[in-house]
């Protein structure tokens, strides 16, 4: 049976799926409105994409903490993965685009700064106190590169092919040029591993601390 801790976890995550459910749904809803909703491209932009992720992962996840004592060793996969990608969106938004001028419609902003800045603090928050986490072997963090790097070589395809891409530090003709966009790739790459490695050793030392097995 679930614990109540593991009721107060269930109840944070379902606030986590809702609320990022809120900012996608009145950002699409305020775009078709004022006749700026492209969804092939909407739907392109990692930061959107990984709130998609966020929404399933923690309504599933509320699910788990309700119902049973522990998370499933896919669900921790995952966990440790939006851990990373909420790190990366935060950090990748606040120093590199956000004093980029926005072209044509905003939606409101405060859908932008949840999805940007107050969600993925959240989730950080969420990992370090949840209850029910199991402790993954260090080797489990490179789970959490398969989507950025599915993500990144559609993008790529995708961008030479139409020429349109959905971040400027991936743009082979700007003044980065080519060079300047594979940094920017493996550097955040790198980012997104180290991430999910803190993650993982921030399960590590909870398990030791309550004397818990290490999964494999």
């Amino acid at each position: 049976m679930s614990t109540t801790s593991r009721k107060i976890t269930a109840l944070v995550r379902w606030g986590i799926s809702a609320w990022v459910l809120a900012a996608i749904v009145t950002q699409i809803w305020s775009e078709v409105a004022n006749d700026a909703f492209y969804p092939e491209k909407y739907f392109s932009y990692f930061t959107i994409q990984s709130s998609l992720i966020n929404i399933v992962a923690f309504a599933v996840g509320g699910y788990l903490a309700w119902t049973t004592v522990r998370d499933t060793r896919l669900f921790t996969i995952v966990r440790v993965s939006v851990f990373s990608y909420a790190i990366v969106t935060g950090v990748v938004y606040n120093v590199l685009l956000r004093n980029i001028p926005s072209e044509g419609y905003e939606p409101p902003a405060w859908c932008n700064e949840s999805t940007h800045v107050w969600v993925p603090i959240v989730i950080v928050l969420e990992w370090l106190f949840s209850s029910g986490r199991i402790s993954l072997r260090i080797r489990a963090m490179w789970w959490a590169l398969l989507y950025p790097l599915a993500w990144v070589a559609f993008t790529v395809i995708r961008g030479v092919i139409t020429g349109w891409w959905p971040y400027p530090f991936l743009e082979p003709d700007g003044p980065n040029g080519v060079g300047g966009v594979v940094a920017y790739i493996l550097g955040i790459a790198t980012f997104m591993a180290i991430n999910a490695f803190i993650a993982l050793i921030i399960a590590r030392t909870w398990a030791k601390l309550r004397k818990q097995p290490l999964h494999p």
